[in-house]
C-alpha cells in the first residue's frame, strides 16, 4: 500500500479511506452526495497525489510524445496543456493522460520539454508502453514520487485561491497554466484544467510541500465553506459530464473513436502508434459507441450489466452507472451497436430479472444551464 504526502490529514479529518490503485485514499469525507454539491456549488479539494507524472527532455521530445499519443503535441504552446490517449497497436487505449507543454528555461539549447500526467493505476505500464517507443534522442523521468497534486474545483476556486499568489488566476485561460510561488512555495504549477465540470485549478507541487499547501488553501477558504472532497463525488462529478474512466469506459480494447475520443484523435498528424488502425475502423464505420443515459427507474446501472433492446436482443453493456445527486436520478454509459448510439434512443438496462428503461442523451449528461 502507498500513501499520499496527505495520508495523516484524511484520516484525522475522518474519512473513510479505501484501496484505490495501490494507494491508501480517501473515498469521502461527509457522504458523497453533500461532496459533490460542495463542488458543483461553491468550492472543494482533492487529494489526486496518486496520479503519476512523467518529464520528457530533449532534442526529440516532441518526437516521441507524438509518436506514442493521440493528439497532436506540436499544436501545444509552451504553458498549454491537452487531454491525449496512449493508443496500442490495435486501436485500444494503454491510457488516457494530459500532456503538458513546459518551459524550456531548464533545457539545453535545441531540446524541448513536456509532462505527461497520467492515471495512478497505469503508472507502470505507461512508463513501459512510452520508454519502449523512446528511440529519440530524449529522456523519460518518472517525477511521481516526488510530485504532489491537489484539485480545487467549483465555481469559487478561484476566490479562494487568489489570495495566495500575485498571478492572476482568472488571467489563465482554460487548459492553460503557469508556474510561479503560491502560498509561499515556489514553482508551484497552476494549471486551469480538472475533470468535475466545475471549473478551477489543478496544482503540482514538491510531495514535501503539499501539507503546506492543503493547509495553506483551506485556512484561505474558511470565509467560503471550503470542503475536502473524496474519489467517490469525484466519480459522481466526472461521469455526469460523461468523462471516460480508465478500467470502466475505456481500457485495452476500446479504440478512441468508440470512446467518443475522435476529437483527441488527430489522424492526419499521421505516424503515431495504432494510427493505421484507427484509420481503417473510421473508413469501415463504428460497430459500437458510448453513449451516455437516464434510466426512468430509481435503481441504479452498474458496470458490466447488459443492455437490450426491445426485443432482448443484447446490443451492448453499462460500463458506468451512479445516483446522479445535481439530477436526483441514474444516470450511466455504456457502449450500444450504432443504431441506438442517437439522442433519444430508447435502451433496456438488465438488473438481474429486471429490466430497466433507459434514454439515450447528448453529453454532457447533467446540463448545467
Amino acid at each position: 500500500m502507498k500513501f499520499t504526502p496527505l495520508n495523516d490529514k484524511h484520516i484525522a479529518l475522518g474519512a473513510k479511506m479505501v484501496e484505490f490503485a495501490g494507494y491508501n485514499m480517501p473515498v469521502s469525507y461527509t457522504g458523497i452526495t453533500e461532496e459533490h454539491h460542495v463542488v458543483r456549488k461553491n468550492v472543494g479539494v482533492f487529494d489526486v497525489s496518486h496520479m503519476g507524472e512523467f518529464i520528457v527532455r530533449g532534442k526529440q521530445a516532441l518526437d516521441l510524445v507524438q509518436k506514442v499519443t493521440s493528439n497532436d503535441a506540436s499544436k501545444l504552446a509552451i504553458g498549454q496543456a491537452q487531454y491525449s490517449c496512449l493508443p496500442n497497436n490495435d486501436g485500444g487505449i494503454v491510457d488516457d493522460l494530459l500532456v503538458y507543454r513546459l518551459s524550456e528555461e531548464m533545457c539545453a539549447e535545441g531540446e524541448q520539454a513536456f509532462m505527461l500526467v497520467v492515471n495512478a493505476s497505469n503508472m507502470e505500464k505507461d512508463w513501459n508502453w512510452i520508454s519502449k517507443h523512446n528511440t529519440f534522442d530524449t529522456r523519460l523521468i518518472n517525477i511521481s514520487d516526488e510530485t504532489g497534486l491537489l484539485a480545487v474545483q467549483g465555481p469559487n476556486a478561484s476566490k479562494v485561491l487568489q489570495s495566495l499568489t500575485d498571478i492572476p488566476l482568472d488571467n489563465i485561460a482554460y487548459y492553460h497554466f503557469t508556474k510561479g510561488r503560491f502560498a509561499g512555495i515556489d514553482n508551484v504549477l497552476i494549471s486551469a484544467t480538472g475533470y468535475t465540470g466545475a471549473g478551477g485549478f489543478e496544482l503540482y507541487a514538491e510531495a514535501a510541500q503539499l501539507p503546506a499547501l492543503w493547509d495553506a488553501i483551506f485556512e484561505a477558504g474558511k470565509s467560503h465553506d471550503i470542503k475536502p472532497i473524496g474519489l467517490g463525488a469525484r466519480d459522481t462529478l466526472r461521469l455526469e459530464m460523461g468523462y471516460c474512466l480508465y478500467g470502466n469506459d475505456i481500457n485495452d480494447t476500446t479504440s478512441p473513436l468508440e470512446a467518443g475520443l475522435g476529437w483527441i484523435t488527430k489522424l492526419k498528424k499521421g505516424d503515431f502508434v495504432g494510427c493505421d488502425w484507427i484509420g481503417k475502423q473510421k473508413e469501415n464505420g463504428l460497430s459500437r459507441k458510448l453513449v451516455g443515459f437516464i434510466l426512468g427507474d430509481r435503481r441504479v446501472p452498474r458496470h458490466g450489466y447488459p443492455i437490450e433492446d426491445a426485443a432482448g436482443n443484447v446490443i451492448g453493456e453499462v460500463t458506468s452507472g451512479t445516483q446522479s445527486p445535481s439530477m436526483e436520478q441514474p444516470i450511466g454509459m455504456g457502449y450500444v451497436a450504432m443504431p441506438f448510439s442517437q439522442p433519444g434512443s430508447s435502451i433496456l438496462v438488465v438488473a438481474g430479472n429486471k429490466r430497466l428503461e433507459a434514454t439515450v442523451v447528448s453529453l454532457p449528461i447533467y446540463k448545467n444551464e
